[in-house]
């Protein structure tokens, strides 16, 4: 067993907006970070993708549909469905997991 504070992993990621923190053959954990204002510049992945909203307020756009985010929301994107977060009004901090781990599918 291990286990991780989202708190921690702010700090080791540095100015970077992802960090990963776990990492198995069947599912990888990270944290990804978006200051107020800031531009999502992710591409879709090749692996299935959970969010989940630490802080922070913003849109969370596919082309499938829409939703707000906000502290508690949960949001499933399947492998290879564009992304992005939109008008983020306060910084977000989102814990992601993937599975299988990312890029393992690339």
């Amino acid at each position: 067993m291990k286990s991780y504070r989202v708190e921690d992993q702010d700090g080791a990621r540095g100015s970077e907006p992802w960090v990963e923190f776990q990492r198995a053959p069947n599912i990888s954990t990270g944290l990804y970070v978006l200051d107020a204002g800031e531009l999502d510049e992710q591409e879709p992945h090749t692996e299935d993708e959970i969010y989940v909203c630490m802080t922070g307020r913003a849109r969370f756009v596919t082309p499938s549909g829409e939703c707000d985010v906000e502290p508690g929301s949960v949001i499933f994107v399947p492998a290879r469905e564009e992304h992005r977060f939109v008008d983020i009004t306060e910084t977000l901090r989102l814990v992601v997991v993937f599975g299988p781990a990312e890029g393992s599918r690339a």
